[in-house]
């Protein structure tokens, strides 16, 4: 194909693109489904088309589409953050929570990089908060169903051994001894096995007892890690009182989300709202130690926490 015919199809494709943009602004679907299918045909080698086809798609609810599309964007550009997004998002729908989560940490580092203080990332972001808490409630469903069947077990086997053991003890003790001395004898005997045997069962009982408590206790300790729990409050920023994302500390030592204070520069004034010392966005530096310490919390506690 000669050079200026390449040019033209090119030219033409990106009317197309444009077309489709006009028509998915007026949530005319369909027509922009066509338009940027046209514009594939011509240039399939276009990422942006795949993705804005992807997001039409996705306005259906139509994720089997949205994720072919997004797979095949990502192979022509494997750094495009829509599509990392929105695959993540049909991963999802799909109940395959590990690699809808993988999709989406992947679609956020690159926000991040690209421009960290975008609408964009902070969507990602809550999408991804969501998804890792489904990820964890559905293991946690998967673990605590598994641990009440093996603490039914161990309750039962722990309840036959009790039982086996007390008519073990009973028939230890023997029959009651008869003897030529008369029936007072044998009353005496009967009366000393009896109050030895009620003593007996009652230290066993003790000890059952004992056993279930130590059995409970296990497995409620096991249990606490699928429990979801508040966020320490030194991992969440001043401002906005939820978890930190990409923390960032001030030459006065006090840590915000870096989103939150680059506005409140932009916005409020150019000081920090808590010292109140003068502040520039240049000041800010990476609080590394913090964004370790936040994931390592939400490694240990499975995300175990809903987002507002």
């Amino acid at each position: 194909m000669a050079p200026g015919l390449n040019v033209n199809v090119a030219k033409q494709a990106e009317l197309l693109k444009q077309e489709g943009n006009s028509y998915f602004k007026k949530e005319r679907l369909g027509a922009a489904i066509e338009a940027y299918t046209q514009a594939i045909t011509l240039c399939p080698n276009v990422p942006a088309y795949w993705t804005n086809r992807a997001l039409c798609h996705r306005k259906r609810d139509d994720w089997e589409k949205v994720e072919a599309d997004c797979r095949k964007a990502l192979e022509l550009d494997n750094s495009s953050v829509k599509a990392y997004y929105m695959l993540g998002l049909a991963l999802l729908q799909h109940k395959h929570y590990a690699g809808g989560v993988k999709q989406l940490q992947k679609a956020l580092d690159l926000g991040r990089g690209a421009n960290p203080s975008s609408y964009m990332v902070e969507e990602i972001w809550q999408e991804l908060a969501k998804a890792r808490y489904l990820e964890w409630e559905s293991a946690s469903s998967i673990r605590l169903k598994k641990q009440q069947e093996l603490r039914m077990i161990c309750e039962r086997t722990l309840q036959q051994e009790h039982e086996s053991t007390i008519i073990h003890s009973s028939q230890s003790n023997g029959s009651i001894k008869n003897t030529n001395d008369g029936d007072l004898e044998s009353i005496n005997l009967e009366g000393e096995f009896i109050s030895r045997q009620n003593s007996s069962n009652l230290d066993l009982e003790k000890v059952y007892k004992e056993h279930c408590d130590i059995l409970s206790d296990v497995f409620n300790k096991a249990a606490e890690a699928d429990i979801p729990t508040e966020v320490p409050e030194y991992l969440c920023c001043k401002i906005t009182l939820d978890i930190f994302r990409d923390p960032v500390i001030t030459p006065s030592g006090v840590t915000y989300e870096r989103a939150v204070i680059l506005e409140h520069i932009q916005k409020v004034g150019k000081f920090d709202p808590i010292t109140r010392e003068p502040l520039q966005a240049s000041q800010l530096v990476p609080n590394f130690a913090i964004k370790e310490a936040v994931q390592a919390y939400l490694d240990n506690h499975g995300w175990a926490y809903k987002t507002t």
